[in-house]
């Protein structure tokens, strides 16, 4: 690995040339195993952020937890005892900004992913995302042995990570933003520092996936949302918070009739 004299961002995987792939495509990756390795970290109150500000913790001595990853038994166990089920992701996914120079990993895009950090993203998932250059040009890695909505503290279990993916470029996608087809259902992103716009912008998206998905008129789409999609913080660590919008797998289904009793 290549060391840098200071702090630069996250230690990631890439870019990967995606041959074939060009601006206005969209990338599908599925992750199709994620294994972590040994061991994992957790701090908080490292860093001046809205967070430690509104907790009272921006000169607080930082704290931390240590964990052994044990695979085979599903579990995390931290240095104090405690023990949690393990749920591998990939916080780290995305591609290169059209925009020329240096681009921190830090914030998420909405144009092309990066620093998503939704704990959703577990093997069997596909994320979907807009291509902005030649190539693609496709990175990865931030490995997360578990983490909460929100990732509330800064980081997750921050661990080594073993990921296998399938790349391919996805025809006639129904959202034109990122978005992912997971074990837990359909999801929309909205990245803004401000939570109402990245709110707007998930649910937006996925009231038009099921425009697509159910044939049906916006305001419709919104009622029928209103009966299940979930939305949830997805981070609150990244400068650009994150909102995602679900649409739980199995959650609607058709009648056998669909005429109401009361026509």
């Amino acid at each position: 690995p290549k060391m840098f004299p200071q702090k630069r961002g996250h230690s990631l995987t890439g870019p990967v040339a995606v041959h074939g792939a060009r601006p206005g495509d969209m990338l599908s990756l599925h992750l199709a195993a994620l294994h972590p390795g040994p061991w994992g970290w957790t701090v908080a109150a490292a860093a001046d952020s809205p967070v430690t500000r509104r907790l009272g913790l921006t000169y607080a001595r930082p704290a931390s937890l240590l964990w052994e990853i044990d695979t085979a038994a599903g579990t995390c166990t931290a240095d104090r005892g405690f023990v949690r089920a393990l749920a591998p992701f990939l916080g780290v996914i995305g591609l290169a900004p059209a925009a020329p120079g240096e681009h921190s990993t830090v914030p998420p895009r909405t144009e092309t992913g990066g620093n998503i950090d939704c704990r959703e993203l577990i093997a069997g998932a596909t994320l979907f995302l807009p291509v902005s250059v030649e190539g693609a040009l496709l990175y990865l890695g931030d490995g997360h042995a578990a983490q909460g909505d929100g990732e509330v503290g800064g980081t997750a279990i921050e661990c080594p990570m073993t990921t296998e993916v399938v790349v391919d470029l996805a025809t006639g996608p129904a959202v034109g933003s990122v978005h992912a087809e997971t074990p837990a259902g359909r999801i929309t992103f909205g990245f803004d520092a401000d939570l109402n716009v990245a709110m707007g912008d998930a649910l937006e998206a996925m009231i038009g996936w099921m425009q697509h998905l159910f044939d049906l008129d916006k305001a419709t789409a919104l009622a029928l949302a209103s009966t299940c999609v979930d939305l949830r913080i997805t981070q609150v660590a990244n400068q650009t918070w994150g909102v995602h919008a679900v649409l739980p797998a199995g959650v609607i289904a058709f009648a056998a009739d669909p005429t109401p009793s009361w026509s």
